[in-house]
């Protein structure tokens, strides 16, 4: 193989992955496109082994999150960008291993923040409650 050849066909494979509509290796994964390994998710883009998620993209390792973008081994997460290790984030970017957090930014380690500031488990669900219902 030349060198020439090489770069043709690197260049063919990445065209094929780029326009890729299939879903290799999912499982019950509805409107999606692009998954790979996903399971019972819906209206995803770009995700891997992802299990019951809707409307994420480029999400990997992550359950139950909703409209998630670029999350990594994420649960119950909705509307958050970039997070990593974390669960029940709403409306959150760049966080890592936290929990229960809604409109942080860049936090790492941290449970019951509400925009970067910490509350008592039992201030954080009676300010949610009032936020977001």
């Amino acid at each position: 193989m030349t060198r020439t050849e090489f770069q043709a066909e690197l260049q063919r494979l990445r065209r094929e992955a780029g326009v890729t509509e299939t879903n290799a290796g999912s499982f019950r994964s509805d409107d999606c496109r692009g998954c790979l390994r996903c399971m019972f998710c819906s209206g995803c883009t770009n995700c891997y082994r992802c299990t019951h998620c809707t409307g994420c993209e480029a999400t990997t390792g992550s359950s139950h999150c909703l409209r998630c973008t670029g999350c990594h081994d994420c649960s119950h997460c909705r509307d958050s960008q970039g997070c990593t290790g974390s669960a029940y984030l709403v409306h959150c970017a760049s966080c890592s291993d936290c929990t229960y957090c809604t409109g942080c930014v860049g936090l790492a380690h941290k449970e019951f923040h509400i925009l970067n500031q910490a509350y008592s488990r039992t201030e954080y669900f009676a300010l949610i409650k009032t936020l977001l219902e």
